[in-house]
Formats: structure tokens, C-alpha cells, sequence
């Protein structure tokens, strides 16, 4: 029975959502070129406790992690241990913050001290007290009056300038969490701003050099990170997401909640244009499979899509608004990558081209080899890019570089946090 623990380079990636908890796990495997991440399993169990990304049970949100945990080690034999978790709710903020320091070393030289001063100062903006720092993410550097620097360390200069985007989450959503994980016996690797995860399996270096978008489609909310020149520009969290459509469609055919969500995955469309009002489907077998032949059988297919689209439309419209907070609307050569449960929905890539005004693909797993094909469904991807990220950040800490770059986050405050618990 493996045991999974940053020991021996296993890497356990869990995405606690609002409809399902999933759990991915890899390690690394030895290759002609050294050592390379691969994913070799993947599971998930209904949520429990959680709406919108937030606990609002600690004892039924235990209880589930607990059965995605005993599913992992009845199904791929491992015991996990050590976890990184993604956080996610529409509660989080994120905002611009600069630091500056003076070089420490004589010389000029800039150190990976340095760099880390840079950030700490960044971090210290007006927090509100109920409040925590997730992540300090760089933006830019600028030594001396040389602007647009992307990796100072080894510059030589009398001043380092940091620009930065610091994301916070409420403190009682990471305390809840946090809470819920210790009662499940993990040990917390480190808490991770959901879309970043997703963003580090998604996408590759010359999509964030020329400019994507990420916009995950969960059940509750929708995420967005932007990305330019190789640096996140702007994140946000939307209170809306897949569920909605489904709400709709019980809504407007007058059907309960759980026969909405099957009509929806099986049959629906974001494009209301495929059809006619003629067009119908039979859902007499999935009546059946509800226990509900009281129902009418047949259905109009257009009628389903307009309802559909009428409300992927608002999401898109909604994201839209995020990309012109920052002047970015229609202006991501490398346009946007869905991934979500909601991603999966029939035609909304083509519509996503429309309102947009951008290139939209469907995402998928660019870092990581697998073994198992759960890992590349766009429903995982956010545990997938957990592992990714906890690889990043396990060869970064080998090298000792003062833990700046992609997993960059100085989250010892939410470790510290989560030792109080533990005593």
C-alpha cells in the first residue's frame, strides 16, 4: 500500500466543489531525461456541506473527503496523507499591490532574498480584518529605471520594484476548510486559488505569452484568470455557474431538479439555432430510470436550447465584463480555455466565439502524462493542476530558490494557521 507524502514524491490533488469532490493523484517517474510527473489516478464521491465553494457544514464536508479518501484507497491502493487543496467561492478578492526594497548584497547583485523581500512588501496592503492572504502573485519587476523586468535574480541594481496581485479569501472559509481537512486526517500542503491550479495543467508558456483567458465552469460559480507575458493580470469569481442552467431548465419544463440535470447533459444545446420548433426528443427511458412515467414524454428541443443558451449566454456576458475591467476584451490572441463540468455542455464553444469575440477551445491536460483518462476530462483538471502545481512547488523548494514563480503564494501564514488547528 503506497502512502502519499511529499517523501517520496507522490503528489495528491484534491478539488473540494459543490456538487462533487474529486481527487487525482500522481508522482513522479524516472525517464530518460530525469524525473517527469505523471498522474496515475483519479476518483470523485458526491459533495456534502459545500455550496458555492464554501463550507457550510464541517461535519457533512468531513464526511465526504473522508469517502473520496477510502475510494482512492480501495480503488488505486494508496493511503493519502498530505493534500493540496483548491478554494474557490465568490467571496475571494484580488487586488494590485507594489514593494519595493533597497538590494541587500554590496555589489548589486539581486538575490532570491531579494526577490522574496520585494513580495512581502507587496503583501503588505490594507487587508480587511476578516481576511487572509492566499497568494502574492508577481505581475512584473523593475530595477533601477528598467521596467518590465520578468526574473530579476542575478540583476544588478540599487532598487527592486515588485508589482503584484495579492488574492484573499475570507477567514472563516479558510479556517472551515481547513477544519474539515484536519478532521479527515490530512495534512494541508498548501491552499490554492482554484483557477490557477486549473490555469497550471491548462495552459502552456506560449498561451500565457500571448494572452488566454481561463474561465472554469463549475456547478455553482464560474473563475476567470488572465494571463499576459507570461504573468497572471486579473482573476475573479462569479456567483453563477452549470447548476443555473439546470434550475432553468426544471423551471421552464415544470420538471423536478434531477430529470433537468439528465435532459440537460444528454440532450442539451447552447445553440437554439440547431433546431426548429418542430424538433422534439422522447425522454420516455430516462422517465423510467426517475420513476416518473406521470410525465410528459416528449419535449421540444428547441425550447430546451433557448434556455439553455439564454443563460450561457449571461455567463459569457458576465466574463466579458471581467476581460474589459482590465481592457482585455476581444484582446487575447490566445483567446479563452473552457474547463468545468460546464465546459462539457454541447455547442458552447461555439458560442462562447460569439460572445466573446475570441479563439475558444475546450481545455485539456498540456503538463502532465497520465495514465488515467479521468485526469483529461475538464471536470478534473482543477485537482489534475493541484498535482502540477505541488510538483512545481516540490522542485522549487529542492532548488531553494526563496519560492517565488508559478506557486509563489508566501502561504506559511495559512500553514501557521493550520498548526493552531492541529494543536
Amino acid at each position: 500500500m503506497k502512502r502519499v507524502n511529499s517523501k517520496n514524491r507522490l503528489i495528491a490533488g484534491l478539488d473540494i466543489g459543490s456538487t462533487d469532490i474529486r481527487l487525482v493523484i500522481g508522482n513522479e517517474v524516472p525517464t530518460e531525461s530525469g524525473d517527469k510527473l505523471e498522474i496515475f489516478g483519479a476518483v470523485s464521491v458526491p459533495a456534502a456541506g459545500i455550496s458555492r465553494g464554501v463550507i457550510n457544514s464541517i461535519e457533512d464536508a468531513t464526511s465526504a473527503i473522508s469517502a473520496c479518501l477510502e475510494k482512492a484507497e480501495r480503488l488505486l491502493r494508496v493511503t493519502v496523507t498530505d493534500v493540496y487543496i483548491g478554494i474557490n467561492g465568490p467571496n475571494l478578492k484580488c487586488e494590485r499591490s507594489k514593494g519595493v526594497v533597497a538590494i541587500s548584497r554590496g555589489d548589486g547583485e539581486i538575490t532570491a532574498d531579494d526577490i522574496t523581500r520585494a513580495l512581502e512588501a507587496a503583501e503588505a496592503v490594507s487587508v480587511p480584518p476578516n481576511y487572509e492572504i492566499l497568494h502574492v502573485m508577481p505581475v512584473s519587476y523593475k530595477v533601477d529605471n528598467q521596467e518590465q523586468v520578468k526574473n530579476p535574480l542575478g540583476m544588478t541594481g540599487v532598487r527592486l520594484e515588485v508589482e503584484a496581485l495579492v488574492i484573499q479569501a475570507l477567514s472563516s472559509q479558510i479556517k472551515n476548510l481547513t477544519r474539515a481537512i484536519d478532521r479527515a486526517n490530512l495534512h494541508l500542503e498548501d491552499l490554492v486559488f482554484s483557477p490557477l491550479a486549473a490555469a497550471s495543467i491548462a495552459l502552456d508558456d506560449k498561451q500565457r505569452e500571448l494572452g488566454v483567458a481561463l474561465v472554469n465552469m463549475g456547478a455553482t460559480t464560474t473563475s476567470v484568470a488572465i494571463y499576459e507575458e507570461g504573468e497572471l493580470l486579473h482573476t475573479a469569481v462569479l456567483p453563477i455557474g452549470a447548476s443555473h442552467i439546470t434550475n432553468d431548465i426544471a423551471i421552464g419544463l415544470r420538471c423536478p431538479i434531477t430529470l433537468a440535470e439528465r435532459i440537460k447533459v444528454r440532450y442539451g444545446s447552447a445553440k437554439a439555432e440547431k433546431f426548429t420548433k418542430k424538433d422534439e426528443i422522447d425522454i420516455t427511458d430516462i422517465l423510467h430510470e426517475e420513476g416518473l412515467e406521470d410525465e410528459n414524454s416528449i419535449i421540444s428541443q428547441h425550447y430546451v436550447a433557448e434556455i439553455i443558451q439564454a443563460r450561457v449566454e449571461e455567463i459569457l456576458e458576465r466574463v466579458d465584463a471581467e476581460f474589459k475591467k482590465i481592457n482585455r476584451s476581444g484582446l487575447l490572441p490566445a483567446g479563452v480555455v473552457l474547463t468545468g463540468g460546464g465546459a462539457k455542455l454541447t455547442d458552447i464553444v461555439e458560442i462562447s466565439k460569439k460572445i466573446l469575440k475570441l479563439p475558444v477551445t475546450l481545455g485539456g491536460n498540456k503538463q502532465a502524462a497520465t495514465r488515467h483518462d479521468k485526469a483529461n476530462d475538464p471536470e478534473y483538471l482543477t485537482a489534475s493542476g493541484l498535482v502540477v502545481w505541488g510538483d512545481i512547488n516540490l522542485k522549487q523548494s529542492s532548488r531553494h530558490t526563496g519560492g517565488f514563480g508559478l506557486g509563489s503564494d508566501l502561504g506559511g501564514g495559512i500553514k501557521k494557521l493550520f498548526s493552531i488547528f492541529k494543536s
